[in-house]
């Protein structure tokens, strides 16, 4: 792989320390004493997370910090606690409980407002409602919602009983919520009637009728009246949840759980086209991500944090769940797109709630800075303090805009690197105690330790291309996959004896700054949405008239990367614009519509190996620069990589 571009980058971005005035300010109070934290987490690990697990409140405590060693290992064993009491009745118990914890808004403009004390009874009341279906701990909930007060009551209420929850995307197509669910083999589904995207109805309670049938594990479908739309509701089968919690206690005894327990399963894509159900314990999850968005966002008890994130990905069940819970700010909650109905909703909100601390996407910065200053302009974000970002690389041009326009130069921009699998962002920087490096992801984090390895996992020099490897076990990482523990060796830990393979390439520059540069395997991130291409190409081939298909992910100003789709048709079809939108129809209805092809090649052949193999790294390079640097003699057919240079050329002229 060229190197000269990302190298010119590295060498290009400089230092950003932070003042000495904001560095006082943070709880630690100093850039050694972090540091001297950091190498105690990575040098002893025992004995620092021993520490921070004694900061939170336990029935039992555990017998032995961490045993094992990565792939099999545990944390706290022994040690009994639930994950909902460290996230609310710790913070009443301490006084807190008429501090605003959660703050929800509409995409119309409704709202409501909830305490410690508020959200504890409504948990309370819903963690009594599963359990009058029978919910017991082990049991699967599933949450299909978007950004509703709600969701986030059923994730605590979940953590409340012992449950093993899973929420899915609420922009999913009817397919992938089956291929879930019948996965994860929920007892109970939580559901809407609607929702509201962009001024449209989306009615989701619709797919899960369609979609419950197939699933003989569900006993149950609870439904939030969010828009008082008519649904068909099965009598003994549907619920509603206003009628079901009006009826529940306000007090509910947590289920007492085993520190290593299985708390969340989290369906990322994988490169055989089947979802992997990642598994991570949910004290666990808790406890990690309490520490880690302490420094990584400098919380302290008067925040007003909001994670833009979908409650669909995991994203903000770290940030603005667990993490923002954990510290006992405030969180908030919005149900619509950040741009719509006007491109200064995003503004409104902060100028609105006076948000300080903002978790975000790169790509959500990108469509901003794309909409000029104006917008921005008409606001007071002078509230602003910390931003911090994980989805997919944070070019450094967006990098400066976020400082100096957005910020003013008086904000700490944390570029964080994380996966499903690791739960939270094990590579970042410490806010206001650790220099930004534009572009960068930082440095490994709180007990966090890495290396970047050749194929043959031997450690790379620095400013050299490697394999992103985990060498050591942290308490969030991924435990297994559900219902498939072969493959959870196969997919993280039999590429590189003895560590966590990330699947991402990466390089360590001179600071000893890390670089993610892009996926090793054929998965790209769509405006910080993993797809894989597998899994979009079997949508593709079920397409009447499709032979083979290649899909690679392309550099998009705004959405990070999006998908380009190169199709060889069976003998007597044409490549007609009817052709093109029956394949992206089937793509979305397979998918979702985050998976909307750019754009569609038609092509005699695709570039393969001897072996068959598609070469997509070949079909990506030609895309971008035009043409292929490397050896293209091993290819069974090296005429191929004319045409499909040709092929590409008339797509982008319109010959």
């Amino acid at each position: 792989m060229d190197l000269s571009g990302i190298l010119k980058v590295v060498s290009d971005s400089k230092l950003v320390y932070p003042s000495e005035e904001k560095i006082r300010s943070t709880s630690i109070g100093s850039t050694e004493a972090f540091q001297q934290l950091l190498k105690q987490s990575q040098e002893d690990p025992a004995a620092f997370w021993d520490d921070v697990a004694r900061e939170l409140t336990w029935y039992e405590p555990w017998n032995e910090t961490i045993s094992g060693q990565l792939p099999d290992f545990r944390f706290f064993s022994g040690g009994i606690s639930n994950p909902s009491i460290n996230l609310l009745d710790r913070h009443v118990e301490n006084g807190a409980g008429n501090r605003t914890a959660l703050i929800w808004e509409g995409e119309n403009g409704d709202s409501k407002f909830y305490t410690y004390n508020m959200l504890l009874a409504e948990v309370n009341r819903f963690a009594n409602v599963l359990r009058s279906f029978g919910v017991k701990k082990g049991d699967g909930v599933a949450i299909f919602l978007p950004n509703l007060a709600e969701a986030f009551i059923a994730v605590l209420a979940c953590f409340r009983v012992g449950a093993v929850y899973n929420t899915v995307f609420a922009g999913y197509s009817e397919k992938s919520l089956t291929d879930r669910l019948i996965n994860f083999e929920p007892k109970v589904v939580v559901t809407t009637d609607a929702t509201i995207r962009r001024g449209k109805v989306i009615r989701l309670k619709e797919k899960v009728d369609k979609v419950a049938p197939e699933i003989p594990s569900v006993e149950a479908v609870i439904v939030v009246n969010r828009l008082g739309l008519e649904v068909e509701m099965k009598e003994g089968f549907d619920y509603w949840w206003h009628e079901l919690t009006k009826k529940a206690s306000i007090v509910c005894e947590p289920e007492r759980m085993e520190a290593n327990e299985s708390g969340i399963v989290f369906y990322t894509s994988g490169t055989t086209g089947k979802p992997k159900g990642v598994v991570h314990s949910g004290m666990a999850f808790v406890i990690q991500n309490y520490i880690y968005a302490k420094y990584h966002m400098d919380h302290h008890d008067d925040d007003v944090f909001w994670c833009t994130a979908d409650v669909g990905w995991l994203t903000m069940h770290i940030w603005g769940i667990a993490g923002a819970l954990a510290n006992g700010v405030t969180t908030v909650v919005f149900e619509g797109a950040i741009d719509y109905p006007t491109k200064d909703r995003f503004y409104q909100i902060i100028e609105k709630y006076r948000v300080n601390k903002l978790f975000t996407a790169p790509t959500a910065l990108r469509m901003l800075k794309s909409m000029g200053e104006k917008p921005l302009k008409q606001y007071d974000l002078s509230c602003l303090d910390v931003i911090s970002l994980v989805g997919e690389p944070f070019d450094p041009e967006t990098w400066h805009w976020t400082y100096e326009i957005l910020g003013n130069k008086n904000i700490y921009i944390n570029n964080t690197w994380g996966q499903t699998e690791t739960a939270g962002s094990p590579i970042a920087g410490a806010a206001w105690l650790t220099p930004m490096k534009p572009g960068s992801s930082g440095n490994p984090f709180l007990g966090a330790v890495f290396d970047v390895v050749d194929a043959e996992g031997n450690p790379v020099k620095p400013l050299q291309l490697g394999n992103l490897v985990i060498t050591k076990p942290f308490p969030m990482l991924c435990r297994t996959l559900w219902k498939e523990p072969e493959r959870y060796f196969a997919s993280y830990f039999s590429q590189v004896e003895g560590s966590y393979y990330a699947s991402d390439l990466a390089l360590i520059d001179k600071d000893g700054f890390l670089w993610v540069v892009g996926r090793s395997d054929d998965a790209f991130n769509v405006a910080g949405h993993r797809l894989s291409t597998m899994e979009m190409e079997s949508a593709v081939l079920e397409v009447a008239g499709v032979s083979e298909c290649a899909i690679i992910g392309i550099p998009d100003e705004i959405k990070g990367e999006v998908p380009l789709v190169f199709v060889r048709l069976a003998d007597g079809f044409e490549g007609t614009a009817e052709l093109e939108e029956r394949i992206n129809n089937n793509i979305v209805q397979q998918i979702g519509k985050i998976a909307s092809p750019k754009t569609i090649i038609f092509t005699d052949m695709l570039p393969k190996t001897v072996s068959g193999k598609i070469m997509r790294r070949l079909l990506k390079e030609i895309v971008v620069t035009g043409s292929v640097a490397g050896d293209i003699t091993g290819l069974e057919d090296p005429t191929t990589v004319a045409q499909i240079q040709e092929k590409v050329f008339e797509n982008k002229t319109g010959r």
